[in-house]
């Protein structure tokens, strides 16, 4: 099978807290619960939490080590950024932030200009764009 542009994306993080990230990507943004398993607390072992949306391409894996915790270390330029091709409703952001999430200015202008930022709860950036993106 080849690699190309049909091919599932995982983006797997380090989490603090996998019920706090759960809040706010589940009830937040509304993703689903792809998978979930304990791993237990012994080293090399860990939780894990899979969230998508079950028509999407990819999905996010959040992962949390018990034994030996990473600590999550974003930049204010690890972005997840979904297209929403329409203005960005305010009852999402307040949902958001009422699940943990912080609306945070970017540093680059044309987030502020074209979408809303808001910091997950292990300080990772998710930008709703008001734009539509293709790349054909």
């Amino acid at each position: 099978m080849p690699v190309n542009g049909r091919s599932h994306i995982r983006i797997a993080r380090p989490s603090r807290d996998l019920a706090a990230a759960e809040r706010f990507w589940r009830e937040g943004l509304g993703l689903s619960v792809v998978w979930r398993s304990e791993g237990g607390s012994e080293p090399g072992h860990h939780d894990l939490l899979m969230l998508g949306w079950p028509d999407a391409g990819w999905h996010l894996e959040l992962v949390h080590e018990r034994a030996r915790p990473v600590e999550p270390r974003p930049t204010e330029e690890d972005l997840l950024v979904v297209y929403a091709d329409d203005p960005v409703p305010d009852d999402l952001i307040a949902r958001l932030e009422r699940h943990g999430g912080k609306r945070v200015a970017s540093p680059n202008p044309y987030w502020n200009e074209w979408g809303v930022t808001v910091e997950d709860p292990d300080g990772y950036r998710l930008v709703l764009c008001r734009r539509a993106w293709s790349n054909s």
